[in-house]
């Protein structure tokens, strides 16, 4: 993306010398603005669609692969990562309880046992550390 960003500056840069070198010259006074006008407008057509193009022909990361290692340096069950995934689509207590066929106070607990072993005190916080360590996509 850097790399891109440096080309684009590049291309503008080298234009605006252009613009600047001819204004010095004959056709600077000879041509008229409109085609000065032209000639950035297809200038920044033709780098749009050539980053659009860079941007778009990215390569898709690979399927996710968990953090086998951390999950069991963490001691998280399998109960655990799966109120964490329901945790990280959004779902509240209940929601989880009524997908996993658990009580609500079941999964306070899994909450509570997942927010003591990933040190963290919010939803926010556990899902954050948890996709940092790679234990959800």
């Amino acid at each position: 993306m850097i790399r891109t960003v440096l080309l684009w500056a590049l291309v503008l840069a080298v234009g605006a010398f252009a613009l600047q070198w001819l204004e010095y010259q004959y056709a600077a006074r000879v041509l008229s603005t409109d085609i000065y006008i032209a000639l950035i407008g297809v200038a920044f057509a033709i780098g749009g669609v050539w980053v659009g193009w860079k941007l778009a022909t990215r390569e898709a990361p690979g399927p996710f692969e968990p953090n086998l290692a951390a999950r069991s340096e963490l001691g998280l069950t399998g109960q655990e990562m799966r109120v964490l995934e329901r945790l990280a689509a959004g779902q509240s207590n209940k929601e989880i309880a009524r997908t996993l066929g658990l009580s609500p106070n079941t999964v306070k607990t899994h909450i509570a046992n997942l927010f003591a072993k990933l040190e963290v005190g919010r939803r926010t916080q556990a899902i954050g550390k948890a996709r940092a360590l790679q234990l959800i996509p």
